[in-house]
């Protein structure tokens, strides 16, 4: 499926995984319904990495860096998270009736 412009960037929160599992779900409360397009929280070995997208690289940098983005992860009960950039999604697969 080709999807036009779509950036995905990667938020590394490190601790206790049951915990930081705990505060994506009360980060994820805090935000209005729809808001989210494609979103993945993973559990690793030292805590969990959180997959979001936007419309681009640039929206992705003002949000992550701005103060909305820190107030909702001090909110939730987050750490402050290391920020990758992956790159721009050039497409993706969803399963049959999933919709985008």
């Amino acid at each position: 499926m080709y999807l036009g412009t779509m950036y995905l960037g990667m938020y590394s929160f490190r601790g206790d995984p049951a915990e930081l599992l705990a505060g994506h779900d009360r980060l994820l409360a805090l935000l209005p319904a729809g808001q989210l397009e494609l979103h993945l929280c993973v559990q690793t070995e030292d805590g969990i990495a959180v997959l979001d997208t936007c419309p681009s690289r640039e929206v992705f940098d003002r949000f992550s860096g701005g103060r909305e983005f820190q107030e909702l992860i001090a909110a939730a009960g987050l750490p402050r998270p290391e920020i990758q950039h992956v790159g721009e999604i050039k497409s993706y697969v969803l399963p049959p009736g999933a919709g985008a």
